[in-house]
């Protein structure tokens, strides 16, 4: 017998029993969402781990869909090193398309696949709170630093998980757009993979996903086939520091850092275009991505050294 995604009752078994139970946080691309049939499609593998016993929270995106709206609006998108600055009008832009047809697209997809999800941003319960961040010296791959004021940019300072664990805990699928404030009740535009390793340590979760449109981390941007199939956080402050990884991929790598040394086991690059990615990366050893590991040795791929008592260590 098989899953809907083709993998084998029997292979997949260890992988459910293990995690079972278990939280996972997701962050969706703007990307991935901008495709309908896409969404679509990770909605329905979303609908089985929740059916499986996996507890889900979703964070996502929306940048092309600002891109567009700020467009139509006359609103000129900015940014730096694969990051957006956010004035008074683009704060707006980001708002609106994230909150609205974003996250609207979101809900209806989990629904049509029978999910209960609940939509929310990170002002909602105190979910979160923000300090705007300051001027900082970033650099495009390759090039020198250079000082910038990303404007009503916030970076998380705290997380309160009780709402998410009150949704979960009543059955239902948090989803959190990438929007937070202050305790004077400024608003921010905050990074979502940020925002999704941020919940992801606070929730304990046991893995955190970034579902991308290109298949994972890669040698060689130019060769979609250079996948890196594991590395842990040397290899990763290794190749940020080489100049191998730039564009939005270094503050998706930074958001990988953080959740791993806030005590996330395991965080994976997937591909959300590619069918039933996100179930092979989670429910076979051979994956569909990247693997990202605080030490290499946490990714022994033997199959002699076993997390619990259940999944080999290489086991992703």
């Amino acid at each position: 017998m098989t899953l809907e995604s083709g993998i084998s009752l029997e292979a997949a078994a260890p992988f459910v029993k293990h995690f079972r139970g278990s939280t996972f946080v997701v962050k969706l691309s703007g990307a991935v969402l901008d495709d309908a049939g896409a969404t679509d499609a990770v909605a329905a593998q979303l609908a089985l781990l929740d059916a499986l016993g996996i507890r889900l929270v979703l964070v996502h995106g929306g940048g092309a869909q600002a891109d567009r709206l700020g467009e139509r609006l006359g609103v000129p998108q900015k940014r730096v090193a694969g990051r957006r600055v956010t004035d008074d009008a683009t704060l707006e832009v980001v708002s609106m398309a994230f909150s609205g047809p974003v996250r609207n697209a979101l809900l209806g997809a989990l629904r049509r696949h029978g999910l209960s999800a609940v939509g929310l941003s990170g002002l909602d319960a105190r979910l979160t709170s923000a300090v705007k961040r300051p001027p900082l010296a970033v650099r495009e791959a390759g090039g020198p630093p250079v000082t910038t004021d990303f404007g009503h940019v916030g970076d998380i300072a705290e997380v309160h998980p009780g709402v998410l664990r009150d949704l979960m805990e009543a059955g239902h699928v948090p989803v959190v757009t990438s929007l937070a404030g202050d305790d004077e009740g400024h608003l921010y535009n905050v990074n979502a993979d940020t925002l999704a390793a941020a919940l992801a340590a606070a929730l304990g979760a046991a893995k955190l996903v970034l579902l991308t449109t290109v298949p994972g981390l890669l040698r060689d941007v130019a060769q979609p086939s250079s996948v890196i199939s594991c590395l842990d956080l040397e290899a990763c402050r290794e190749m940020a520091d080489s100049g191998a990884v730039g564009g939005g991929m270094l503050p998706k790598l930074e958001a990988c850092r953080n959740a791993l040394l806030k005590g996330v086991d395991r965080v994976h690059l997937v591909d959300g275009l590619k069918p039933n990615a996100l179930l092979r990366e989670i429910f076979t050893n051979e994956g569909c991505g990247t693997l990202i590991v605080r030490r290499r040795e946490d990714a022994d791929g033997s199959g002699e050294a076993w997390i619990g008592a259940d999944v080999p260590v290489g086991a992703k």
